[in-house]
């Protein structure tokens, strides 16, 4: 892809955030749609592609009456809508498309409408080679690799906590926020324990909502209301669905090959990059992200988030909106992360940072299994 050939032109989260027991999950997605079609000022006959997960494309496009020339179903978790972008940015670039709605709707707290998700049942590989030693969904796999981590890095629950801490403060700038009370790092030691290293302060929130986005060609981008934020660099990759098999446990392939791919093709280097959205599921996925993308060294994320390098006033701000933990996490997260860097390149985030002129958003899809990074600017490179 030409770093800047597509625009995001539209941005949107659903009107309500958190719990929404009277909206089903197509309508979800159906409200995200049309509040980013309105942000656009774009009407649904103007979409000719279409892309989601969670929900089929086919029910989408009759639900709102759009038809579609180019699709995209792919459902690898919650960097999904990662993987969409840089698929969308191909087809409008190869001329399959010329304006595409990229949707999220999940209704992962109140359960209206949900698919429900099987993993493949006993017949699985998951099913055949993990379950049989009494894992218990993602709370209990994500610890392996992090013990192991945290054994080889000499990383402490200490700096664990810290990131709950850190963006529990981001979440206080933020009114959507579905938790903005300041915690301290004694609070999140002494919570609950849900798995270890985890306590429930370092697990993701349980939510109702979603987002979308709408991506066109960047020569348009001067038709719309808002400020464009341009894609620059995209990567993808996919790695194991058994958390058992990964290559290392202290570091995802996957985060790798898709953020290398993403900067080679952005042409930037990490001092480049202003503003950071990894992933936080768990407390331990923005050392990964750190790491894995370069942006620290092996073993060295802990340190670099306890010395607030990442904190209001750091370095590098990250997760500024008060990421899975504390922001909104209905299940798969990639869109909430997307929409927070175009909020920033935008200049309308709540937690706005000065000056932010290229964001990086990083996703996991499953426990490392899968990964998409999305590299954006609101400047119009070449």
């Amino acid at each position: 892809m030409r770093p800047g050939s597509i625009a995001i032109v539209g941005a949107a989260e659903t009107t309500e955030l958190g719990k929404i027991p009277h909206v089903s999950q197509l309508q979800l997605h159906a409200d995200a749609a049309l509040n980013t079609l309105a942000d656009a000022g774009l009407t649904l006959a103007d979409i000719d592609g279409v892309a989601t997960a969670g929900e089929s494309p086919t029910n989408l496009a009759h639900y709102l009456g759009i038809v579609p020339t180019w699709v995209d179903g792919t459902a690898v978790g919650g960097c999904s809508f990662m993987l969409h972008v840089r698929h969308a940015a191909a087809a409008i670039n190869e001329g399959l498309c010329n304006t595409v709605l990229i949707t999220h709707g999940e209704s992962g707290r109140s359960n209206v409408g949900r698919g429900a998700y099987h993993g493949g049942g006993r017949a699985s590989l998951s099913g055949q080679f993990e379950m049989p030693y009494g894992i218990m969904g993602p709370t209990s796999t994500f610890t392996i690799p992090f013990l192991r981590y945290m054994h080889e890095t000499g990383t402490t629950l200490e700096q664990l906590a810290m990131v709950a801490v850190v963006q529990r403060e981001w979440a206080a700038l933020n009114p959507r926020a579905s938790y903005r009370e300041p915690i301290t790092v004694e609070q999140v030691l002494n919570d609950r324990m849900i798995a270890y290293p985890f306590t429930k302060l370092e697990c993701c929130l349980v939510t109702d909502g979603g987002g979308a986005l709408i991506l066109t060609r960047a020569d348009r981008a001067a038709d719309f209301p808002h400020k464009p934020v341009y894609i620059l660099g995209t990567g993808e990759s996919v790695e194991t669905p058994m958390i058992s098999q990964m290559a290392d446990f202290t570091s995802s392939r996957a985060f790798r090959v898709a953020g290398q791919r993403a900067f080679e093709e952005a042409g930037i280097s990490h001092a480049d990059v202003d503003h950071l959205m990894i992933y936080d599921a768990f407390a331990h996925l923005p050392f990964y992200g750190l790491e894995d993308l370069g942006f620290c060294g092996r073993g060295e994320a802990g340190a670099f988030i306890e010395e607030r390098n990442t904190a209001i006033g750091g370095q590098l701000p990250m997760n500024t909106n008060g990421g899975g933990l504390s922001y909104m996490h209905s299940g798969m997260y990639g869109m909430y992360a997307l929409q927070e860097s175009v909020r920033q390149l935008r200049g309308t985030a709540p937690a706005q940072v000065s000056g932010a002129k290229i964001s990086v958003t990083h996703g996991v899809g499953g426990m490392f299994a899968a990964s998409g990074t999305i590299i954006m600017g609101n400047e119009h490179y070449r």
